[in-house]
């Protein structure tokens, strides 16, 4: 390696997190502390976030989409990865939260999160989680299905309350994204459908009912989006819908397009700038209400893997190498479907990299594969990297989101620790199990 400025470039520098570097030793360097030490203090797997790149998403969002529509609101999406450690970081970025079961309400109910930042999502809410959530006093709660407006509004009558809702509509559009991450089409459990009057029926039913407020509608397109498109023609026809419903009383104060916004897995497929989505979001909307000659509404975007996707950077320790000449090299690691099930899943890409030796030249193409017994547990195929032994680190960056959040006890394997870091110093966010955390709720 050169020293200096002369040295080469970091290896998929974009996929890592921003203030990602690599020592003169050659070891990747995140939030300024050295990878195999954490590895070596916290154990193998290891999911390392760069407090740094998180804050530095959720400023992105909120300073991108206010400088195109002043009135938004930036709630993020933790189904992508839930903590209370995450939660008190966003408040104090001003950064709102969406959650999808009593689980995650309870995450932010450990880290104080601000109830009137909270909005409840999900196509199957039980009674339980709905009255756990106006126990907290949340402050939407996002409606999914006919039943659910009955169901909320026994529960908000029995607390005395008058529940602010929005309606989850389905505008029948396909955003070109995996089948299985698929949301706004017609076949879709999510929303009331518009193109099959259901919608309609919805808000006249929620109009009807005393305990609810019915505040606007929302969307949720699907996740991974790479376009742009798809978002323009579903925002022109949800608004056209809701500026329809005027008549029956739909007063629109709130609509929220969803998220999905997508990040680099591979570096030969970059996601949209931040600043991109902002532009066509805020201009659809602008331009739909402008059309329609409707009162601009409060505007809420809830990205979720773009705001903690890049932050995250998994580690894991090789073990074995099985060379099939003429075929294929696989290099085993300690982690794999357990505790990032995307790629068998979605057929998810990613990128590996030589965490310890990060300026070496990459010399084999391998697949990195899991220690889970399922042929499908392949977590990299055909990556490019130097010659790789029993010992050496890999990197996977951008597993910040669904990685974590999806983990299993598969095999009965133990969930890797999460560690968040910042200027050199490491914080523990979340332990690694031990085989008596995966025994505890067993019984003879």
């Amino acid at each position: 390696m050169t020293a200096g400025h002369d040295r080469p470039p970091i290896p998929a520098r974009g996929l890592l997190p921003i203030g990602a570097d690599v020592n003169p030793g050659g070891y990747l360097m995140l939030g300024g502390c050295d990878v195999s030490a954490r590895l070596a203090e916290y154990g193998s797997p290891l999911y390392v976030y760069d407090e740094a790149t998180i804050r530095g998403m959720c400023r992105a969002f909120i300073s991108e989409f206010r400088a195109q529509y002043l009135d938004t609101h930036i709630s993020y999406s933790c189904k992508a990865f839930a903590s209370p450690a995450l939660a008190r970081l966003l408040a104090e970025e001003g950064v709102g939260m969406d959650v999808v079961s009593g689980g995650e309400l309870a995450v932010a109910e450990a880290a104080e999160f601000p109830a009137g930042e909270l909005n409840f999502h999900g196509n199957n809410k039980s009674r339980e989680e709905l009255e756990q959530a106006l126990a907290y006093g949340i402050a939407l709660v996002t409606v999914d299905s006919l039943s659910e407006l009955d169901l909320l509004d026994e529960v908000a009558r029995a607390r005395g309350v008058r529940q602010r809702v929005l309606l989850r509509v389905s505008p029948s559009i396909d955003a070109r994204t995996h089948l299985l991450t698929t949301t706004g089409v017609l076949d879709t459990k999510f929303g009331f459908s518009i193109e099959t009057g259901q919608a309609a029926e919805a808000v006249r039913a929620a109009l009807s009912l005393q305990n609810l407020d019915v505040a606007g509608v929302h969307f949720h397109l699907g996740s991974p989006i790479f376009e742009l498109a798809p978002y323009e023609q579903a925002i022109r026809y949800v608004l056209e819908f809701a500026a329809g419903m005027r008549g029956d009383g739909l007063d629109l104060q709130v609509f929220s397009p969803g998220g999905g916004f997508a990040i680099g897995y591979v570096e030969e497929q970059p996601a949209p700038s931040v600043a991109e989505y902002a532009r066509a979001i805020a201009g659809a909307v602008k331009d739909a209400c402008a059309a329609l000659g409707v009162r601009e509404p409060r505007l809420v975007v809830e990205p979720g893997r773009a705001v903690v996707g890049r932050a995250g950077v998994a580690l894991y320790t090789v073990g074995a190498v099985k060379d099939i000449p003429g075929v294929r090299k696989y290099v085993s690691v300690d982690g794999g479907m357990g505790d990032n099930i995307r790629p068998a899943l979605y057929g998810a890409r990613y990128t590996a990299l030589a965490a310890t030796r990060m300026w070496d030249e990459p010399t084999e193409k391998v697949t990195i594969a899991g220690k889970f017994c399922e042929a499908g547990d392949l977590l990299v195929r055909d990556a490019r990297l130097p010659r790789l032994e029993t010992g050496d680190v890999v990197a996977v960056p951008a597993t910040g989101a669904y990685c974590v959040s999806m983990a299993s006890n598969y095999n009965m394997a133990v969930r890797p620790a999460s560690v968040m870091v910042r200027d050199g110093e490491p914080r523990l966010i979340r332990r690694r199990e031990t085989y008596r955390d995966l025994l505890s709720t067993s019984t003879l």
